[in-house]
């Protein structure tokens, strides 16, 4: 299969309410998206960088320069897999979620052509898949009990509450009181640091599945000595970049919970080596989220339908996000949503919604 060009346009999408984390509040999305245009069809990629270099040290800007600049020519006219991605884009250093975008689109068109799915390619073992949901920072605990609430009444089976210094013990402490043992995590998005550990341990008490990047990204060791102090799992998303820093993580004991985000580390491929390491050593596996779009979001429920996706991820429904999705919605079911089955993805771009937001668009041939 030969990469004859690629199309990349940025769209923006507004989100059905605020998002807040301990990085700041998100009301709107800017997003990048990545059409592959090969000799043997087309093929979606979305890339999941923020507009600001918050999470990670990737941005949006930044991830359209990078492609058109150094990613792109490096594919362009010569033949290649997806498997191929990977090593031809390796003289590049960093830019995973850029990477993982291209990737993503020439896997897309690959599967398209030979009519194979997301889902067989990755050896789903489910045709659906047990959906949590993400719940941000809120201005006070009793709005926070009403959507908690709201949740739950559709259907997700898994609340996972955004945490920081402020907030932490008393919003948990109240969502177990109010909903009994629905399952429950957190998610400190690097906000703690060692010194909080006594603090963090006043949430033991509470049965959580887990506490998720309780501190900087690059505090490997710092996380395996928090792990001592602290009897709930420690979860690593920010810390896992690489299959090599999944294994020395796993090595250092830093974590006994991992969660998986394909944007983050490079792509789908080397997710499912992430995934399959942990499998091999009994550290289960979720699908974190990225606020992606329907694109995004087929790709990550066909993964999250992998064996060892052993826990509920952040594959929620489109209506969590987004008034209206650029492909079909993906509509929650019993609190699981359904494993695209259709070619690739598996799912369809509406262009005509997908052309009046967009706000910028190139094609690299």
């Amino acid at each position: 299969m030969k990469l004859q060009a690629v199309e990349m346009r940025r769209i923006g999408m507004s989100l059905v309410a605020p998002f807040e984390t301990s990085f700041g509040v998100q009301t709107e999305r800017d997003i990048l998206l990545v059409k592959a245009i090969t000799s043997e069809g087309e093929g979606w990629g979305e890339c999941v960088a923020g507009e600001e270099p918050t999470y990670s040290s990737e941005y949006v800007d930044a991830a359209q320069h990078v492609l058109i600049h150094h990613l792109i020519p490096r594919l362009l006219g010569s033949e290649l897999e997806a498997g191929d991605v990977a090593a031809r884009l390796r003289p590049v250093h960093g830019h995973r979620m850029a990477k993982a975008a291209i990737e993503m689109a020439v896997l897309d068109a690959e599967l398209r052509a030979r009519g194979d799915s997301f889902g067989h390619f990755f050896g789903a073992v489910r045709q659906e898949v047990d959906c949590g949901v993400s719940v941000g920072i809120h201005s006070s605990i009793a709005e926070l009990l009403v959507t908690v609430g709201g949740y739950l009444d559709q259907g997700y089976r898994r609340i996972k509450l955004k945490i920081k210094p402020g907030w932490d013990v008393e919003p948990v402490r109240a969502v177990r009181e109010k909903f009994g043992d629905v399952p429950l995590q957190v998610d400190a998005n690097t906000a703690y640091s060692l010194s909080d550990a006594e603090h963090l341990a006043k949430l033991d008490p509470f049965g959580l599945l887990l506490i998720e990047q309780p501190l900087p990204e690059e505090l490997v060791l710092a996380h395996a000595q928090l792990a001592k102090k602290v009897q709930t799992p420690i979860c690593l998303d920010e810390s896992i970049e690489s299959l090599q820093n999944a294994t020395d993580a796993i090595e250092l004991g830093a974590c006994r919970v991992i969660n998986v985000k394909p944007g983050r580390v490079g792509g789908y491929l080397e997710a499912r080596k992430i995934h399959d390491l942990c499998a091999e050593k009994g550290v289960p596996v979720w699908m974190g989220g990225m606020l992606e779009t329907g694109i995004g979001r087929a790709g990550n429920v066909a993964m999250a339908a992998m064996a060892n996706f052993t826990l509920p991820g952040d594959t929620s429904a489109s209506a969590r996000y987004y008034h209206r999705d650029i492909t079909e919605p993906f509509v929650l079911h019993d609190g699981r949503l359904k494993v695209p089955t259709g070619a690739g993805l598996g799912v369809t771009v509406d262009q005509e919604f997908l052309d009046s937001i967009t706000h910028w668009k190139q094609t690299v041939a």
